[in-house]
């Protein structure tokens, strides 16, 4: 690893994805796994009950709270365009790490990172002026939040001047371009589903500090947090895999909180 976080990684998994009566991924099984937890703020999925009973599983497993803000678009899971204004998305982003906040504090929890979900994150890592208002408005909330941003994107280089903390993050179940940014999920080859599969990826990222696009190219980029999904049908079986296999290398999986030296 970087001589930055030698030794230490997080895992992170996107939780909290439940509406009412309908059940999303397996969050308790998963909440297990990972170190740090980033819960639907209820505009991509959610609802204030849900939120309730995932910071309390987080708090119950020690896993470190993240606001996960998305596109109100509850049908389309947070997964489609949606073209804010500025001011819409700056103030999209402060609602909901808000009500996260509030949820939390019923716990005596703390919200202490944040991360864009879905289409939100994919279209603000191609662009400044979209990072820009998520950090003015992440920074307004709490100047401590750790932004978890998709590694080699606008997210952490607006993170940074903003002031910051950044974790820089990578996927254990999905695949890269050749630009370095995320498979489009419409496409085949957007995820792995093997297990073994998914711990050769991740531990090449750790090891060498660089993501591999499907075509080989090797681009170099810090590797803070690796994210596993937790809503598909392999996504424990992956999970644990991938924590087995990094710890079986010696390295110390930690929460967002833990990692040393995160820098602004």
């Amino acid at each position: 690893m970087a001589a930055t976080n030698a030794g230490f990684v997080n895992i992170n998994s996107d939780l909290g994805e439940s509406f009412g009566p309908w059940v999303m991924g397996n969050d308790a099984e998963v909440l297990k796994i990972v170190k740090s937890a980033n819960v639907a703020c209820g505009f991509h999925a959610s609802d204030p009950v849900v939120m309730v009973d995932t910071v309390k599983l987080c708090k119950d497993n020690g896993v470190s709270i993240g606001a996960h803000p998305g596109f109100a678009d509850l049908q389309g899971f947070g997964r489609r365009v949606i073209n804010l204004t500025i001011k819409e998305l700056e103030a999209n982003i402060a609602y909901q790490i808000g009500a996260l906040q509030a949820i939390a504090a019923l716990h005596g929890a703390k919200v202490t990172h944040m991360k864009p979900h879905g289409m939100m994150a994919n279209m603000s890592a191609e662009s400044a002026e979209m990072c820009d208002a998520i950090c003015r408005a992440t920074k307004a909330a709490d100047r401590d939040l750790i932004f978890l941003a998709q590694a080699n994107t606008e997210q952490g280089k607006s993170a940074r001047k903003h002031g910051l903390r950044v974790a820089e993050e990578v996927f254990a179940d999905r695949t890269y371009g050749d630009n370095g940014l995320l498979t489009p999920r419409k496409e085949p080859n957007s995820m792995i589903k093997d297990a073994a599969q998914a711990v050769a990826h991740v531990r090449r990222m750790v090891d060498e500090q660089a993501i591999y696009s499907t075509s080989g190219k090797r681009i170099p980029c810090q590797v803070d947090s690796i994210c596993v999904h937790g809503d598909g049908p392999t996504a424990v079986t992956v999970s644990t895999a991938v924590r087995q296999g990094l710890e079986a290398a010696g390295i110390r999986i930690v929460p967002l909180t833990e990692m040393p030296n995160l820098k602004h």
